[in-house]
């Protein structure tokens, strides 16, 4: 059962219909089998969210519960479970969104990381009417309390401030697994990053531990190109490179980055598209250059595998996860964080609930 710390009063940040977001008091059931119930000590405020918002609900059913870059701490495991006993109250825990089912066709050929049908906890989350919410990439984070399936809680080290911690749920794990996973950059290669948010800081750092020779930091905005020399780019103007990452996603990005790829190049494709958003492509070009287009599908990290990893990597300094997070909030702060968010000032918000 859950401990006495664990609030009558839930609240979460509830995407009711199109349009219509608001911080609400919600109901947490108790975790079943194979499930935890986990405090939420900090979460990221990413773009993810915003587009969830603007694109009504991306395909999640309504009302959603919004958030799904967090860390917190494990306040009940559900019994009967062969998995959850590996987690016990007090754990310090990172919620991934794509934990792997272990019965899909990829799971079951040996490919997790490319797992179809990622578990999730239903139906333990509501509104204060009853109405069943839906968490954003089955996690739900902007909220005091959630539900989740508990292989998608990996146990961190104490001495990993949450605020970092929680980063490693999305940003940080889809930007450096991009480099490392889904492109496999190797060493002495040239990269380039379109667009140096939260997501790109995390790619630039990534191309960093990737051993890359050269790393082009490009962005409209001349404060973000000059805040991610401090994580590792070598260059803020465009070059000829072996990879671009394209963190934006929108057609002047994408055609820029095959623009931008020396024979034999990969551009990566990250960020989330508007719907309908399309790119002309230069088929006689691409083949010429013996080009590849990958899909970063969250840099296609596997939690248990990656999160213990990059949180080692954050404690002994390979990744700089404190100059991420450029402010902290409380959990009525979500919409100003949201708002904030494209002004150019911050690399990530941190709600605190």
């Amino acid at each position: 059962m859950a401990d006495s710390l664990k609030s009558s009063a839930d609240r979460g940040v509830v995407l009711a219909e199109p349009g219509s977001v608001a911080l609400e008091e919600i109901r947490v059931d108790e975790p079943g089998p194979g499930e935890v119930l986990v405090r939420i000590e900090a979460t990221g405020v990413c773009h993810s969210d915003l587009h969830v918002i603007e694109e009504d609900g991306w395909h999640h059913p309504f009302p959603v519960l919004l958030g799904h870059e967090g860390a917190g701490t494990v306040v009940a495991v559900g019994e009967g479970s062969d998995v959850a006993v590996q987690l016990h109250r007090g754990d310090r825990v990172v919620i991934g969104w794509k934990s792997a089912c272990g019965a899909c066709s990829m799971c079951l050929r040996g490919e997790p990381r490319q797992c179809k049908k990622p578990p999730a906890a239903v139906g333990r989350l509501h509104r204060h009417d009853g109405a069943d919410l839906t968490p954003v990439l089955r996690t739900g984070t902007f909220a005091t309390h959630t539900v989740v399936p508990a292989a998608a809680a990996v146990v961190v080290p104490g001495e990993l401030p949450f605020e970092q911690a929680c980063l490693i749920g999305c940003a940080v794990a889809t930007g450096v697994m991009s480099v490392l996973e889904t492109a496999k950059v190797w060493e002495g290669a040239r990269v380039a990053v379109i667009g140096c948010g939260a997501v790109g800081l995390s790619v630039i750092q990534g191309a960093r531990i990737a051993g890359a020779s050269e790393i082009r930091a490009l962005d409209l905005d001349e404060r973000k190109r000059e805040r991610a020399q401090a994580f590792g780019a070598t260059h803020t103007e465009p070059g000829p490179v072996d990879f671009v990452f394209d963190v934006v996603g929108v057609r002047a990005t994408f055609e820029q980055a095959l623009g931008l790829i020396a024979s034999g190049g990969t551009v990566v494709l990250i960020g989330l598209s508007p719907t309908g958003e399309t790119a002309t492509v230069d088929l006689p070009g691409l083949f010429g250059r013996r080009a590849r287009i990958l899909v970063s599908h969250g840099g296609d990290h596997l939690p248990q595998e990656d999160f213990p990893r990059l949180a080692q990597w954050a404690l002994d300094g390979t990744l700089d996860l404190a100059s991420m997070v450029t402010r902290t909030a409380p959990l009525d702060g979500w919409d100003e964080a949201l708002r904030i968010m494209a002004d150019g000032d911050v690399v990530r918000t941190v709600l605190l609930p």
